[in-house]
């Protein structure tokens, strides 16, 4: 079982990236899946969250509004659109499935390998 993130990079403040989370190992079909991040320093944080079916979805009142999470359950593959990057959305992002993830709680069942993204002023 394999979550595996890419995408990150390093980008000016105000543009865009978008980050995909690919799983091996099994489908997740019946999981929500999202993403965190954790900046230098700072414990990791909920970003984002798509339920199985891709019609609900939840965002960290930092990222609303710029930020959209979507998936293709073809391909088994999560995506974090990032519009409006700022400097403090700098972190480690990391992908995560698990079937309680649209819970207050958002603990994951799985966690996938993280991706840096760095914004720069």
């Amino acid at each position: 079982v394999q979550l595996q993130a890419s995408g990150g990079g390093l980008v000016q403040a105000g543009g865009s990236l978008r980050l995909s989370c690919a799983a091996s190992g099994r489908t997740f079909s019946s999981s929500a899946r999202g993403w965190f991040r954790q900046a230098p320093g700072k414990e990791r944080e909920f970003v984002a969250v798509i339920s199985r079916s891709g019609g609900t979805t939840y965002y960290a009142d930092s990222v609303k509004g710029r930020f959209t999470i979507s998936r293709d359950s073809a391909v088994n593959t999560v995506y974090l659109r990032m519009n409006s990057l700022k400097p403090e959305d700098t972190a480690v992002y990391y992908c995560a499935a698990g079937r309680n993830l649209l819970l207050p709680t958002r603990q994951p069942d799985y966690w996938g390998q993280g991706t840096q993204v760095t914004v720069s002023s």
